[in-house]
């Protein structure tokens, strides 16, 4: 966000300094040019204008802030939209001299206890007239309570923190997620929802950061102490600082109660339980402070004694001006003064005598209540959180307050760690004699099952087989197999070996046995024919010649097997003729010049021997006159034929 020093924002607000910044807003301190004043402005981020829904709610929720008016609480004043300049959704504020508790605690650690109990008791004050007004805050935090410079608490952001949906808080910037998720209610990390008993919880977290100094929950993400404010306990603060009083723990467990219905169920009990530990802190002195029942009518006749005081009464309301007053007036007056003063003085004897016995009751609770540290329930030890630890540092950390460790059950949990403990009982916060145990339940990781190896298995042997490894058989789908036998499970999926949750689903693919094709005869057919059709048919063809007097060379002769259907992949074997075994010498050749007697002879694949006379006169054209084997023979093809020339 840019720097807006120096802007004047809806031309009226001129900004003079930076105050904070964070993930949804910067705050700047800022002159009223108006009315003369300082305020604080607080603008949101430019990227949040732009969200119509965000703009809206965020509208009415700061007109919801500006009806409330509390001592304790940050005034609201004005909200707009900036339409000169830069656009922004702006929200002014009181302007608060001082310095919020999250930098109070970064500079002192930690506070005492009473200046604890103090500022909750003001922040107590100020949710209680927010809650009767049907306004939550839901984001209560230390960032959010400013500390004024003569020390009064005073809580702001009021209703600001439903602006931003829960969906948008775990998704935010880390460092202002892990400002926020640290004191979210378990319901609002679940469920999203907040309510008056959410704004008690985050309350609790903050007690228990400024007795101690630390949160409750530390983590690396916020998903992390998220979870662990849903599944954890938050621990007492006595476990961190001993010094700490057993009322305080007490105090802080009962208000972060995981689950609402075991908290205070209201803000004025919470805040009634923190006055109670103030009184035990200094008896006296807040004793005096307490209200002792005095009536209306006589602390406004004390009022109007302490006002007219020193006033010279008129001749008219003198009580011995009895001038012009007949004597039957004069004795009605009489006996009404007197009626009046014994009546009063009977109405002030009881308010004494109730006082006297406010006193007394006091002093009965500072008795029970020593009683109770010393001697009774208060005197046993409140247990720390040991969720999410092991039985070993379990075992370590009760040892130390004398409470043993017993395991109870061991159960599978898909959150927990394996070894870590789940739950407890009894619970966090509650109180033990050295010597009882505590109950836990320790986890045994995700609950995983292995999936068996089922090739080759039926259907309903992979039933049983999986029912033992409580798993589910999914779908089934079957494919040819020529290794696996017909019915016999093939594979699984997911594979055999896989750890998978309890009634995962595991799918079959399951044999159909050998794929048969259809086989057609190529007897007669071109033996190129034929092994081009088969090898794409998936079939494995081999092939040898023979002589044959039928079928010419090339042609298959013989196809074996010769069944209509055959195995994918199965063998086909083929015979191809090389034509017949002997072939007839040609007639004709007889009377033939050489050179077609030759051509003849060799065309039918014979060799041709020729036999010429000695001499032979020139330019005399020699023709056969012989054929050795004679024409018409049978001979072997490729056989050597004789012809004689004259």
């Amino acid at each position: 966000m840019s720097d807006r020093v120096g802007e004047i924002i809806d031309g009226r607000y001129e900004i003079t300094s930076l105050i904070s910044r964070g993930g949804m807003a910067t705050v700047y301190s800022a002159m009223d040019l108006r009315l003369d004043r300082t305020v604080a402005i607080k603008i949101m981020h430019e990227h949040l204008a732009q969200d119509e829904e965000f703009v809206s709610r965020f509208i009415r929720e700061a007109k919801a802030a500006a009806a409330l008016s509390h001592p304790n609480l940050v005034q609201v004043y004005d909200q707009g939209w900036n339409q000169g300049g830069i656009p922004a959704v702006f929200l002014v504020m009181e302007y608060i001299p001082g310095a919020t508790l999250r930098d109070h605690l970064f500079a002192v650690g930690h506070l005492g206890t009473k200046e604890s109990l103090e500022i909750i008791e003001q922040v107590l004050s100020a949710l209680v007239y927010a809650h009767r007004a049907g306004i939550i805050h839901r984001d209560i935090k230390p960032e959010n309570i400013m500390i004024t410079s003569d020390g009064r608490a005073k809580l702001g952001d009021f209703g600001l923190a439903r602006a931003v949906s829960m969906g948008n808080t775990l998704t935010a910037d880390a460092n202002v997620l892990l400002g926020t998720v640290a004191y979210l209610a378990p319901e609002q990390v679940q469920r999203g929802i907040a309510d008056a008993k959410s704004d008690i919880y985050s309350l609790g977290i903050v007690l228990f950061e400024m007795l101690t100094g630390k949160k409750p929950y530390e983590g690396d993400s916020p998903i992390q102490i998220a979870y662990r404010h849903v599944h954890d306990r938050v621990p007492a603060p006595s476990t961190l600082l001993p010094a700490i009083t057993k009322d305080l723990d007490l105090i802080v467990l009962r208000a972060t109660a995981p689950d609402p219905d075991l908290r205070y169920q209201s803000v004025s009990e919470f805040q009634e339980s923190i006055r109670k530990s103030l009184l035990l802190l200094d008896p006296n002195e807040q004793q005096l402070s307490l209200p002792l029942g005095i009536p209306e009518e006589l602390r406004r006749a004390r009022k109007s004694t302490g006002r007219n005081a020193g006033k010279v009464p008129s001749n008219r309301e003198r009580p011995g001006n009895t001038r012009n007053k007949s004597p039957e007036r004069i004795t009605e007056m009489t006996n009404a003064k007197v009626s009046n003063t014994a009546e009063l003085r009977r109405r002030t004897s009881k308010r004494v005598r109730r006082n006297r016995f406010v006193a007394v009751a006091i002093a009965a609770l500072i008795g029970i209540a020593g009683w109770y540290q010393l001697f009774g329930p208060g005197s046993q030890n409140a247990i720390p959180s040991v969720i999410g630890a092991t039985k070993t540092e379990a075992t370590e950390t009760m040892a130390t307050l004398g409470i043993k460790v017993k395991v109870t059950k061991n159960k599978f949990d898909e959150l927990v760690p394996k070894g870590k403990i789940i739950s407890m009982a009894p619970p966090a916060g509650s109180r033990l004699s050295e010597g009882e145990s505590v109950a836990v339940v320790i986890s045994k990781g995700p609950e995983r099952y292995s999936i068996p190896n089922l090739k080759g298995k039926s259907i309903s042997q992979a039933t049983v087989a999986l029912a033992n490894e409580k798993l589910l058989i999914g779908k089934t789908e079957e494919a040819f197999n020529a290794k696996i036998p017909k019915g016999q499970i093939i594979s699984v999926s997911p594979e055999s070996g896989t750890l998978v949750k309890k009634n995962t689903e595991v799918n079959l693919l399951v044999s159909k046995g050998e794929e048969l094709i259809s086989l057609i005869s190529y007897i007669g057919k071109s033996s190129e024919q034929a092994l081009n059709e088969l090898t794409d048919a998936g079939f494995e063809v081999t092939q040898k010649d023979a002589f044959s007097d039928s079928y010419p060379i090339g042609m298959v002769i013989a196809q074996k097997p010769e069944k209509p259907e055959l195995v994918k992949g199965g063998k086909v074997a083929l015979t191809v003729s090389r034509g017949p075994e002997k072939i007839k010498v040609p007639t004709g050749v007889l009377r033939l010049d050489e050179g077609k007697a030759v051509k003849l002879l060799e065309d039918y694949g014979f060799t041709v021997k020729v036999l010429k006379p000695a001499k032979t006169p020139k330019g005399k054209k020699l023709i056969v006159i012989k054929v050795t084997p004679s024409e018409g023979a049978l001979v072997k093809p490729n056989s050597e034929i004789t012809i004689e020339l004259k």
